[in-house]
């Protein structure tokens, strides 16, 4: 059996710019699909598929994340004392647990490999996940407990992805395909935005990654690529060069939520499955469409 995997790093130091100015004051993480924040989404499919340690990687401004996940003593009072018993549940079970959840800081906005590398004291010797906070995937079995049973089956790396247009490989990054294994194949290797005619598939990466800590050696060397960031595409590629890779095609829906169709879109799609809002949100819904011709 491969070593088991306890820990994500969860990069949360962007700065939100396409949302502005809704993040001029609140980080991007804490806008609301419905009514709960992306990243209460995120971690919940992490402890769905059995983590047991989140280690955020902050900057500036971040620390509402922080209080999201600690205890709100005046507001569980209030609460108490208005017998609202469901949303206190509801607060306890979203809350971490004592010592489940670090925080460490990006200075400096220098990629998503710098900001996998800013945690690297915190992961140690030992594989970890790495899950981006804009990227919200929605399926039963989720995103990563899919990736967990490709791995516990595999070892090795592997990240999860998703078919999308071939007319639009161009905006992601783009794995090739080796033999089936599982109910996930070999990788042979990953381009980053490649034109259609160049790409080697059209399964793209689609933010979750389960990865072995000697890429940590490979960061350290702060080699810039596209950007002039350090990218963890780059330290990925070099890593495969010795150890398997594998993707888990996810057999669910991931919205890209760092853009506005996405995060719009996501709202709709989790809004129709609330048992309490779907009949209501669904009549609404198409009245607007009927109301705009659509």
């Amino acid at each position: 059996m491969p070593a088991a995997i306890r820990k994500a790093v969860i990069p949360v130091a962007g700065l939100g710019t396409r949302f502005l100015p809704a993040t001029k004051a609140m980080p991007k993480e804490m806008l609301t699909i419905v009514d709960r924040p992306l990243i209460q989404y995120v971690v919940d499919e992490g402890r769905d598929a059995g983590l047991e340690h989140f280690v955020m990687v902050t900057g500036r401004n971040k620390g509402v994340l922080e209080d999201h996940f600690d205890i709100a003593y005046e507001l569980e009072a209030t609460l108490t004392e208005r017998g609202r018993t469901e949303a206190i549940e509801q607060l306890t079970r979203d809350r971490a647990a004592a010592g489940t959840m670090s925080f460490t800081r990006q200075q400096e906005p220098l990629g998503l490999g710098h900001a996998v590398w800013c945690a690297r004291d915190l992961i140690g010797d030992e594989p970890f996940v790495v899950m981006l906070p804009d990227m919200i995937p929605r399926g039963e079995p989720g995103c990563l407990a899919e990736m967990m049973a490709l791995y516990d089956e595999t070892g090795g790396n592997v990240i999860s992805v998703e078919a999308c247009d071939p007319a639009e490989t161009g905006s992601y990054g783009i794995v090739g395909l080796g033999d089936p294994i599982g109910d996930g194949f070999q990788m042979t290797t990953m381009v980053e935005k490649p034109a259609p005619q160049d790409a080697p598939s059209n399964q793209y990466i689609n933010g979750r990654y389960i990865l072995q800590p000697e890429i940590f050696g490979i960061l350290a060397e702060g080699r810039r690529g596209a950007g002039n960031e350090i990218q963890i595409t780059d330290a990925m590629l070099r890593l495969m060069e010795t150890q398997p890779f594998y993707a888990s095609p996810f057999s669910g829906r991931t919205y890209d939520c760092g853009s506005k169709q996405g995060f719009l879109a996501a709202n709709v799609a989790f809004a129709l499955e609330r048992e309490d809002l779907s009949e209501a949100f669904a009549a609404e819904a198409r009245a607007l469409l009927d109301a705009a011709g659509r």
